[in-house]
């Protein structure tokens, strides 16, 4: 599997939410139909919340009744019934039948299907890697100009870049996430008079304050085990420290390896990050020392803010599912977070972040008509009414009220800001054999073991891959 399945189906495990349903690891949904269905809030969604003249452009209904479509995607049940039900306006306004195969063979079987000619009329790509393999054999067909259109007024530019390949636009965006935000108790900031550090130098001299206040409560506790995708966490940690610290730029040079990965800048993050993970005085709240920190769960890490031990966690907005039921999370709840702060004002605010693309395997109208659909802020909004938190997109015609979570809303609105920097996880843009493999052991051995910045960077450097 690649990184991001990793990552996804152990998120699903500990007790998945939307945004993290995207993968090869849960229950299999065979050839679900896109039957109308009540979504998660018991509303029906109807055919009468769209404007079905919109699908004129591809024939109308007169054209299009009794086609069938297939989705085949990794999202499967439980986290398949709202897509289901966000395709019933679709179905009753075009006549089109939806069947929905969400399958956890998904990345390995989708090469098989094209290769063999069986490849389905849409799939739901995890990640911009599988796009442009799909794109290599051939297979994917470009979108028709609407879905262009959509994707130019209602995603920032990068967006459209991940869903391109050598310069041509293929595939719209689906869900997103977004990894950078740091968890908080509000009360326990609001009790002690802590205020939210907007920039890097705020949250280590806050981290200072709170070392000195109390040494019994460190101010970070922090969890990278993931069993054999251990290490992954602290990939996240780096790559929010490059986009900030270095920029745009030096983060795509890294991902393409136009500069090496023990490059001078990259080493430079990785000690910054260590001004955190690996500061005795800062961690590891209520789990133990610097070393306890490769051991500890990931899903666990920040459960010691809830017993007040640690002060603060850095992990994705996903992290939401992993509190315990009752916990209330919300800006005056148990626990919140906010975006982990910016270097300088000359580099500015950026953001870490994942997401699933929409790619046709061929231009016929039906395909083309629910792809556009998809690609539309309707889709968008049903989507979100039709699904619990854990779920949104960048599309900046999503309505935020339409999230059930405030830390949903929180992601989606840096999502929707132009001024903020969005960049793909860059480990899920690396080969498999770094990003999820040498960087996962050289960065867990970093925390382990003790090995140094430069170390770890020319250690994973040495296993890049010579093509």
């Amino acid at each position: 599997m690649t990184f991001t399945s990793h990552r996804r189906a152990l998120t699903v495990a500990a007790g998945s939410i939307g945004l993290a349903i995207a993968l090869s690891s849960c229950a299999s949904a065979e050839e679900s139909g896109a039957a109308s269905a009540e979504n998660t809030a018991g509303q029906a969604v109807a055919s009468s919340e769209i404007d079905c003249s919109q699908f004129d452009e591809f024939g109308g209904k007169d054209a299009l009744d009794g086609k069938e479509v297939e989705v085949y995607t990794t999202i499967v049940a439980p986290e398949d019934q709202p897509f289901i039900d966000t395709f019933a306006p679709f179905t009753e306004c075009t006549g089109i039948t939806v069947n929905y195969n969400g399958s956890k063979q998904f990345e390995a079987q989708l090469p098989v299907r094209v290769q063999s000619g069986d490849a389905p009329d849409i799939a739901f790509l995890p990640q911009p890697g599988l796009l442009q393999r799909m794109v290599a054999t051939g297979a994917v067909a470009e979108p028709p100009a609407s879905v262009t259109k959509n994707v130019d007024e209602n995603w920032t530019a990068a967006w459209k870049e991940y869903g391109s390949v050598d310069g041509t636009f293929y595939a719209a965006p689906l869900g997103a996430n977004v990894k950078s935000f740091v968890w908080y108790s509000p009360k326990a900031f609001s009790d002690a008079g802590y205020e939210i550090p907007k920039t890097w130098d705020e949250l280590i001299a806050l981290s200072d304050t709170m070392a000195a206040d109390n040494p019994d409560v460190k101010p970070w506790c922090a969890g990278i085990g993931s069993d054999a995708a251990t290490g992954w966490p602290a990939t996240d940690w780096l790559e929010d420290t490059v986009l900030r610290q270095h920029g745009p730029d030096v983060y795509d040079q890294w991902i393409a390896h136009e500069i090496p990965f023990n490059d001078p800048r990259i080493v430079q993050s990785l000690d910054t990050v260590g001004q955190v993970l690996k500061n005795e005085e800062y961690v590891n709240g209520g789990l133990g020392g610097v070393t306890s920190i490769a051991t500890t769960p990931f899903q666990d890490a920040g459960l010691p803010i809830l017993q007040g031990q640690c002060m603060m966690h850095r992990q994705a907005s996903f992290y939401q599912a992993n509190w315990p039921d009752g916990t209330t999370v919300a800006e005056d709840g148990d626990v919140f977070a906010f975006p982990f702060p910016e270097f300088s004002a000359e580099v500015g605010q950026g953001i870490v972040g994942g997401g699933e693309f929409v790619a046709a395997f061929n231009d016929e109208p039906a395909t083309q008509a629910l792809q556009y659909y998809i690609s539309t802020s309707d889709w968008a909004n049903l989507k979100a009414k039709a699904t619990g938190p854990g779920w949104f997109n960048a599309n900046k015609g999503l309505d935020l009220d339409n999230l059930s979570s405030p830390i949903d809303r929180l992601a989606a609105e840096q999502l929707q800001d132009d001024s903020v920097t969005f960049r793909f996880d860059a480990s899920d843009l690396m080969p498999a054999a770094i990003g999820s493999g040498a960087e996962w052991t050289q960065l867990t051995a970093w925390i382990a073991e003790g090995k140094s910045s430069q170390e770890v960077a020319d250690a994973v450097e040495a296993a890049w891959p010579a093509s």
